[in-house]
């Protein structure tokens, strides 16, 4: 027996699915909903927290670089 999506009670010849796999799904529809709209939260949140702490940064602890670099002893001489 070939294997295939089109062997599948699942899937109709057009790729579509079919009346058992959204009767399949329905009890786990607004829990995953809800589940994927908190991951997309707590992933803004923390995108945002980062940006914001990053943003307050004002980078004073850096010693200020020289423009030139500073001659050694040997070309003192």
């Amino acid at each position: 027996m070939p294997a295939g999506i089109f062997n599948s009670t699942y899937y109709g010849k057009d790729y579509r699915a079919g009346a058992a796999l959204l009767r399949a799904r329905r009890p786990y529809l607004v829990k995953n909903a809800l589940t994927g709209l908190g991951l997309f939260g707590f992933c803004v949140g923390v995108y945002a927290f980062t940006i914001r702490a990053v943003g307050q940064e004002d980078f004073s602890d850096v010693v200020i670089v020289p423009d030139a670099p500073a001659a050694s002893k040997k070309e003192q001489k």
